[in-house]
């Protein structure tokens, strides 16, 4: 069977954000936009999978990877420390290689981590209202 020239592209992809450091310097030097360009450029693996037809929860972790990187990434300095021990694009390559093995089917891991995201956004969606009804009170108090 010929190699897969895709495959190759997503492995050096991984390499140069993650291994050279590409994607920290990316942060740091353009902070916030350079987070935002090394999560889209992480996309390219996600695609891959889709092309692939990799288990959807598989997919949905990968873009938790691409999402923490970016969001946490984007906070000036703290952020591209985290950048350095994160590795998103490696874990998302470490994930489509694990379950390249298996058929692109989806681990209990992944389940666990899928339900573990949504219980994360429902709490922080909890928090943000019961924050938005605490300070309309503070501000509607009579007085």
């Amino acid at each position: 069977m010929p190699p897969d020239k895709e495959l190759e592209h997503v492995r050096k992809l991984s390499r140069v954000m993650d291994d050279y450091f590409v994607d920290p310097i990316l942060g740091f030097v353009v902070p916030g936009a350079g987070d935002l360009i090394g999560a889209g450029m992480g996309l390219y693996t996600v695609a891959y999978a889709l092309r692939r037809r990799v288990s959807p929860v598989v997919i949905t972790r990968m873009l938790m990877n691409l999402t923490i990187d970016a969001i946490v990434g984007a906070v000036p300095f703290v952020g591209d420390v985290f950048d350095l021990g994160w590795k998103a694009h490696k874990r998302n390559l470490a994930l489509l290689s694990d379950r390249a093995a298996h058929g692109g089917r989806a681990s209990a891991r992944d389940w666990l981590a899928l339900g573990a995201a949504f219980l994360a956004f429902a709490a922080t969606i909890a928090l943000v209202i019961y924050a938005a009804v605490a300070l309309w009170r503070l501000i509607a108090r009579p007085g």
